[in-house]
Formats: C-alpha cells, sequence, structure tokens
C-alpha cells in the first residue's frame, strides 16, 4: 500500500518536518552529482557498515564514539530515487502531525534518536556484514510508531494493489500502520539469512522506539474530543500531493 494522505489537520506549520525534507533533498542532489568512486567513498564513510559498529566495546569507551557517528549520518543519504522519495512521502504524510504533538524540537531529537536507534537494531541482527546501509527509514519508522500510539483513529488514503492495477481506499490509520509493521518483521525474519538488501531490521527497530519513545516526547497531544472533531472537519484529506 503506497499512501497518499491522511485526514489529521495540521496544528501550525511543521518547519522541522520542511527542514528536514530539505536537508534530505540537498544530501541527495549532492549525491546525484558526485562520480562514482566519490560516492562509494561517501557510503563506505557515512553510512552504517555493522561490523565496524559492531564491537559492544565501541558503545562503552568514549573514545570509539566517532565510530557511531554513521548512525546519524546514514539516515541523510539515500539509494536511489525510489529510496528517498518512499521516505520522503512519509515524512511529509505522517510527520507533520507527530511534530506537531512534540514541538519542534523534540520532534528533532526523536527522529534522530529513533533513526539511530533503529541502525544500531539492524547492526545487531547483522553483526558481520561490511555492506554500507543507508536511509532515513528507521527515523521514518520512528514516525510511524508515534503516530500510530497518537492517531490510531485518523484514517490514510492509499493505493492499494489489486493484481496488476490499483484503487484507491481509506484506510484507518491502526490497520495501515500495523500491517506496514507486520510486513518489515516477516521480511526481516524470513530475509534474514542471506544479504540485506533492506535494512529490515531498522524498520522494526526504529517502529518500536517510536513507539516506546512518543510517550516521553509526545506531551502535546490533543484530547480524544479534539482528535475527532479534527477528523470531521477534515473529511477531504490533508497533505495530499
Amino acid at each position: 500500500m503506497i499512501p497518499i494522505s491522511d485526514n489529521m489537520p495540521s496544528r501550525g506549520r511543521p518547519w522541522m518536518t520542511y527542514l528536514l525534507l530539505a536537508a534530505n533533498a540537498a544530501v541527495f542532489i549532492y549525491q546525484m552529482l558526485l562520480p562514482v568512486p566519490q560516492l562509494n567513498a561517501l557510503l563506505n564513510t557515512y553510512g552504517v557498515i555493522p561490523a565496524r559498529i559492531g564491537s559492544p566495546l565501541t558503545f562503552v569507551f568514549p573514545q570509539r564514539w566517532p565510530q557511531l557517528l554513521p548512525l546519524l549520518t546514514a539516515m541523510f543519504l539515500h539509494g536511489g530515487w525510489l529510496h528517498f522519495g518512499g521516505n520522503m512521502l512519509y515524512l511529509w504524510i505522517f510527520g507533520d502531525n507527530v511534530e506537531a504533538s512534540m514541538g519542534s524540537g523534540s520532534f528533532l531529537v526523536f527522529y534522530l534518536l529513533t533513526g539511530a536507534l533503529g541502525n544500531v537494531c539492524h547492526v545487531v541482527f547483522n553483526l558481520r556484514s561490511m555492506i554500507p546501509t543507508i536511509g532515513a527509514s528507521g527515523a521514518i519508522a520512528g514516525i510511524l510508531g508515534a503516530y500510530l500510539v497518537l492517531f490510531p483513529r485518523a484514517r490514510v488514503l492509499a493505493l492499494v494493489p489489486l493484481g496488476f492495477f490499483f484503487t484507491v481506499a481509506e484506510i484507518p490509520a491502526m490497520i495501515f500502520l500495523l500491517f506496514w509493521f507486520l510486513l518489515q518483521v516477516l521480511s526481516g525474519i524470513f530475509g534474514a539469512a542471506g544479504p540485506q538488501a533492506v535494512a529490515w531490521w531498522a524498520h522494526i527497530g526504529g517502529f518500536v522506539a517510536g513507539i516506546i519513545l512518543v510517550l516521553w516526547f509526545g506531551r502535546n497531544v490533543p484530547s480524544d474530543s479534539r482528535r475527532r472533531r479534527g477528523l470531521d472537519e477534515s473529511q477531504e484529506g490533508e497533505d495530499l500531493l
């Protein structure tokens, strides 16, 4: 399923969501302008390579903490237009409401923290891998986990595949997000035996981190009555692309 919009109205301008979209876009454009050798060097330097980070000693001794920098930098790198576009689509649709519930500064910390924890989860399940892992998927998964907790009654307008065709359907956010998470878990379990083209465990770790951390960060949560009123007033949808 491909999300198109949700029916939760934004409360104010999601400036940090805009800034994260712009930062990811700027880095992606920079990547696309690099010659292949320099691009590969960039990915190997700033992408997450589990075999370099996997030792528990890395997290214990401060002198080794620079080795952890890719846990943050990797989330601003992407592997192609589909990878970049998919992550930014989810950030655009779900990020504004989560940001409104936390405030812009807390949302940035939440985004970076869930993204880093998602990358740590990937490292744990791929300790010997020398393949650079890149992408904002762990942080995006964190936003989805937070959205599930904050706005379970929201609805998501999505493209749903029916064989060779697609139809548009409005799906409860809880069903959409739990189905998305189930796909990540199944992909992580059954794809764990071989090289990972997709960091499924970063998605899983980021989602779980989002569910847990939103209990701390999501302090400015709208009441149920306000949430229902917002839903009633926004039947035409919001964030439509």
